[in-house]
């Protein structure tokens, strides 16, 4: 691929309303830019999605920021490949670190779509020239619930996912449906239950719900299995699954009956698209989930998204979901529901360059 290149930016941007669930409350958000440039000046785009503490996974910025800086680009220095798939070989000798090994391998694929001049969605074999969008609630106060669903559905969006816990779940959810009866409603418990609570859970059934997305441990694969044997609400696997392996495990075991695909949990697109096209051929639905990102990774997953196995609404909102100024142009942006998947090579959106520079609050430059 000629790399010549490869920049690290680590930038921080205030969100425009906090962000809630039971494991913490996000107010701003931390994250890293990575431009990987080749000999002839083109420059593909990455961004790592860890948090600034350990509350989803174990990354961080700063563990990310080692990683990415003291073997992943040394790796990719000594051994230069030739196509962004190899990325996920060569990376095999580092166990997980699966964000910041997907910071810099979907920077590799937007380059060379750029290389071949193709839209990174057809690179990836999708299918749609637009998807359609959701939008994530998540706020401690049922007034502020109901107030935030009103304002989006009159944007346009067309599922509303609420996340939810023990202290904050059947009510919340019951007034959701008593003014929203065909609303499309996730779920999200973020690990928040344990098998001990299945009765209650089973009560959730009533809500006709899209799913109920992890409600048991972080890391199980099989007591979700038992979970999902009494509920008729169909369980999505989130932080469960961390790789191919862990999909193909949680379908064999029959843990789940979709599955959110994030690109960086799992470590990159190629996994990410080996996850879709395992599941794809086995009538598993599969859907793109959201990191609280910046423009980069959610132009990622618009291009992921476009792929035909992508038939649940995602958590792709629009730019000014969460930022007051994105830091790609154009903004992505929500019309009726739906977002248009750019028709131009790679990501199809590029760098804001005033706005990157008004957020970086640390850089790092590699030369090859």
């Amino acid at each position: 691929m000629n790399i010549k290149m490869v920049e690290l930016f680590v930038i921080r941007m205030p969100l425009k309303t906090p962000f809630t669930t039971h494991l913490g409350n996000v107010t701003e958000r931390e994250g890293i830019i990575v431009k990987v440039t080749n000999q002839d000046g083109l420059s593909g785009f990455g961004e790592g999605v860890a948090f600034s503490s350990p509350w989803y996974t174990e990354e961080t910025v700063a563990t990310s920021m080692h990683m990415l800086s003291d073997f992943l680009i040394p790796l990719l220095q000594k051994h230069p490949i030739q196509h962004p798939k190899e990325a996920y070989s060569l990376f095999q000798c580092i166990r997980r670190n699966q964000m910041a090994k997907a910071a810099i391998e979907i920077a590799l694929w937007d380059l060379y779509a750029k290389s071949k001049s193709l839209p990174l969605s057809k690179l990836l074999g999708g299918t749609r020239e637009e998807i359609v969008s959701g939008v994530v609630i998540a706020t401690d106060s049922m007034e502020k619930a109901l107030k935030q669903i009103e304002e989006y559905l009159q944007e346009g969006y067309r599922r509303i996912k609420v996340k939810i816990n023990p202290q904050m779940d059947y009510p919340l959810l019951k007034e959701i449906r008593r003014h929203y009866p065909d609303l499309p409603i996730m779920a999200d418990a973020n690990s928040a239950y344990t098998l001990k609570d299945m009765d209650h859970l089973k009560s959730l059934d009533e809500f006709n719900l899209l799913l109920i997305e992890q409600p048991l441990a972080h890391d199980d694969i099989i007591e979700h299995a038992q979970l999902q044997k009494e509920l008729k609400t169909p369980i999505c696997l989130d932080e469960s699954i961390t790789s191919f392996e862990d999909a193909q495990k949680a379908i064999k075991y029959g843990s789940c009956r979709s599955i959110n695909v994030k690109i960086g949990r799992v470590g990159g697109l190629y996994e990410a698209k080996r996850i879709h096209d395992y599941c794809y051929e086995r009538g598993i639905p599969v859907w793109c989930g959201g990191m609280i990102e910046f423009g980069i990774s959610r132009a990622h997953n618009i291009a992921l998204a476009s792929m035909p196995g992508f038939t649940i609404p995602g958590d792709i909102s629009g730019s000014k979901r969460f930022w007051e100024e994105d830091i790609i142009s154009p903004e992505v942006i929500v019309v009726n529901g739906k977002i248009s998947v750019p028709n131009v090579p790679g990501i199809g959106f590029s760098l804001n360059e005033k706005r990157l520079r008004e957020t970086i609050i640390a850089k790092k430059t590699f030369s090859f």
